[in-house]
């Protein structure tokens, strides 16, 4: 049975008295769910507060980005490391916005992946294409392309503890989001591809949807066989919202 997972990304948005009253609110309703994680990347200046707040709760955290270096003269960097020493769990490796306006290459974004392993943190492996890929009928290509230089690059072995979140460009942030059947078939066909090299790994591995995710279409997402939880954006910064899907996770667990 693969665990499910709920992560919100809080993006840049954040303030200190606005994350206390969010997180306060996110820990008195998170209810725990037998084999699902909650969790919450936040901004790097905030993660003091998030471990301050968070610690001993069910609620877990993590980084929205993390360097591929471990340490040296990298200015503005924040490197595996440090977000462990402040409690962290989880880094988000490869976000669309961070390929598209860093304009991170597949070959970073794995270094990135890299690092996050070596640090002891969960990466959360971002793939996903745009609008004109997906009209081109290029999908399939695209996302090979991103998971292969994972795969390729660091072997099977690598994705062996992490995530993958599968978040079509086009629905981040547009209001719009893919039917759960073409969320299904993209999660179907990243499983596939992992299969080919590792099948059991395949089997355990945790596919994310993160594309517009909100309380009126979790459930319905949640319910497709290869959806195993959701990156979550706008949401994640409305407690009852991203509650309300933390509890659509819930009830859709032990499915699989």
């Amino acid at each position: 049975m693969r665990s499910r997972y709920v992560v919100g990304n809080w993006k840049l948005n954040a303030s200190l008295p606005g994350n206390e009253v969010l997180l306060k609110a996110v820990l008195a309703g998170a209810s725990p769910h037998a084999g699902c994680h909650l969790a919450v990347c936040v901004p790097a200046p905030y993660l003091a507060q998030a471990q301050s707040l968070l610690a001993g709760s069910p609620v877990e955290w993590g980084g929205q980005d993390v360097s591929r270096f471990d340490k040296g003269a990298y200015t503005g960097d924040v490197s595996g490391g440090m977000l462990v020493e402040f409690g962290c769990r989880y880094a988000i490796v490869g976000h669309s916005e961070r390929r598209t306006l860093a304009g991170e290459s597949d070959g970073v974004v794995a270094e990135k992946h890299a690092a996050a392993r070596r640090a002891g943190l969960v990466p959360i492996l971002c793939v996903g294409e745009t609008l004109e890929e997906r009209e081109q009928g290029v999908t399939e290509q695209v996302l090979a392309r991103q998971l292969d230089a994972v795969l390729e690059g660091q072997g099977p072995q690598s994705l062996d503890g992490a995530l993958l979140a599968y978040e079509p460009v086009w629905a981040i942030g547009t209001g719009r989001t893919a039917t759960s059947e073409q969320a299904q078939a993209v999660h179907a066909f990243l499983r596939a591809r992992v299969a080919k090299r590792d099948a059991a790994l395949a089997a355990r591995l945790p596919i994310l949807y993160g594309g517009s995710v909100k309380a009126g279409n979790a459930a319905e997402l949640f319910a497709m066989p290869d959806v195993d939880g959701g990156l979550i954006g706008g949401a994640s910064l409305v407690a009852d919202e991203f509650l309300a899907i933390w509890r659509a996770a819930g009830s859709a667990s032990g499915r699989n």
